[in-house]
């Protein structure tokens, strides 16, 4: 009996084993991209129109008329994200980035986040989709971030729908919470812009609603 007990210990210490092995190389493992890069050129056209549907917002309403509303593409937010961090550069020569909306807009998708090496954002439906290359222990590891992205009181909100790190799902009961906190912490870079009054993901957009 005893020598059962020590084959099924050793199979269990195995199976632990091979899955903890399975659960590294999967966190290791780069996902499959949830958006594609786009060339520098088209990335700052990218920025450019961002800065333009942006600018729609600080023009006056027209009395009895509804507040104006802009739709904006995932890689119009990438390309400003990437444009605010100097990873590209402006269209126009001497233009200047509005920081406000930028900085909204890189605390709207990796707000609370350590440092970023690479990131993708992507819009399906109404969820928002963000990827960002970060070190876990040393070592480069993927992290992909789904959910539904809103706004409360004058700041940007969002509750997760997915989480995976690397190619290993993790649920998201188990990192809501410390999620949540961290915003909280970061709550001075989820505030929207003067401008804008409300955001959401909306067939494959984010919609910005002016103030």
């Amino acid at each position: 009996m005893k020598i059962g007990n020590v084959k099924v210990d050793r199979i269990i210490s195995i199976a632990t084993l091979l899955t903890s092995v399975v659960a590294l190389v999967l966190v290791l493992k780069k996902p499959a991209p949830v958006a594609q890069p786009m060339p520098a050129a088209a990335a700052a056209q990218k920025a450019q129109s961002f800065q333009e549907k942006i600018q729609q917002l600080d023009q006056p309403k027209d009395p009895g008329q509804p507040p104006a509303e802009v739709h904006v593409t995932a890689d119009e937010v990438s390309a400003a994200i990437a444009q605010a961090a100097g990873a590209i550069p402006s269209v126009a020569a001497g233009q200047s980035s509005s920081a406000p909306s930028l900085d909204s807009a890189n605390s709207i998708v990796a707000a609370g986040a350590p440092e970023v090496k690479d990131y993708q954002v992507n819009f399906d439906g109404d969820v928002a989709h963000g990827q960002f290359l970060t070190q876990v222990g040393g070592k480069d590891v993927w992290v992909t971030l789904s959910g539904h992205l809103g706004s409360k009181d004058g700041y940007a909100t969002f509750d997760p729908t997915e989480f995976k790190v690397g190619d290993l799902n993790v649920p998201v009961s188990l990192v809501n919470d410390a999620l949540q906190k961290k915003l909280l912490e970061q709550r001075d870079r989820l505030k929207l812009p003067d401008n804008v009054g409300g955001i959401k993901v909306e067939n494959g957009e984010l919609v910005m609603t002016q103030r």
